[in-house]
């Protein structure tokens, strides 16, 4: 019997070239809500200062992060939309409509200032808003996703503490950027409550960050690591990009001074105690 590699005649087996194809996976273009903490703690100095040694605060750090989330996200598929809502005492909207109009967007974020000091923060409402939106995202075969960028190291947000399943219709990431531990505030707290409202709330896998260095860096790698699509993520705790050095660099070759600089750099609120 001849194989389906034989040619016949001379015995000679070919490898047959069988066509492969990858099947196709659909997932929904993006409708993402940015919600930005007002407080005045947005006005906290990073440890990198702006052009012409200007320092920069927490807030213009933030919104050059946004705008590098916003183009590089429409360059990935310029159908994703973006809106807009500020976090005081509640949430509010800046920009309801979801658009994909850069010069909108830059507009609004442009216009993000801290504007008071909050003693109280409750997620309530943006989780309802959140709700809502996403229920017309559906209807146009969309997905929504929250954004949270938290900054307040003394203030434990409050939210629902019972969020029905049939609710859970929006995915939630959040970025906070936080003072270090001292005795007159609770960042680990606050960590704590972000997480535990992420995992009541979020329908795909949502990723928290934290940055209590005050590194650009750290705020733009981990706003670049949230371009990935909900639907696609792995679980946060099996990603390992980007490499750190220390594990590509043999032991030897290793610079003395990265030890150091690797603590600095993922200066951890889990570690304090």
């Amino acid at each position: 019997m001849q194989s389906r590699g034989d040619s016949g005649g001379d015995g000679a087996s070919r490898a047959v070239q069988v066509p492969y194809n990858l099947r196709k996976l659909r997932h929904s273009f993006e409708d993402i809500i940015f919600c930005i903490d007002i407080d005045r703690q947005m006005e906290a100095e990073m440890k990198v200062a702006g052009a012409k040694g200007q320092p920069l605060t927490r807030i213009d750090s933030i919104k050059q992060a946004i705008l590098l989330f916003v183009h590089s996200k429409l360059a990935i598929n310029p159908q994703h939309r973006f809106a807009f809502a500020t976090l005081g005492h509640s949430a509010t909207w800046c920009q309801k409509e979801f658009t994909n109009d850069i010069e909108s967007i830059s507009a609004t974020v442009r216009g993000l200032a801290a504007d008071s000091l909050y003693i109280h923060s409750d997620l309530s409402q943006l989780f309802r808003m959140a709700a809502a939106e996403a229920k017309k995202s559906r209807s146009q075969s969309r997905t929504l996703r929250v954004i949270l960028i938290y900054c307040r190291s003394s203030v434990v947000p409050e939210y629902p503490s019972h969020w029905p399943e049939s609710q859970k219709l929006f995915d939630l990431d959040v970025m906070y950027l936080h003072d270090k531990p001292n005795r007159d505030n609770c960042p680990q707290k606050v960590y704590d409550a972000l997480v535990d409202a992420l995992e009541r709330t979020t329908e795909h896998e949502g990723y928290i960050y934290e940055n209590g260095g005050g590194l650009t860096r750290v705020l733009f790698r981990h706003m670049c690591i949230l371009l990935s699509h909900p639907q696609q993520r792995c679980p946060q705790d099996d990603i390992d990009i980007p490499k750190s050095l220390i594990k590509i660099v043999p032991p030897g070759d290793a610079p003395a001074s990265s030890s150091s600089s690797r603590k600095e750099e993922e200066s951890s609120i889990t570690s304090y105690q």
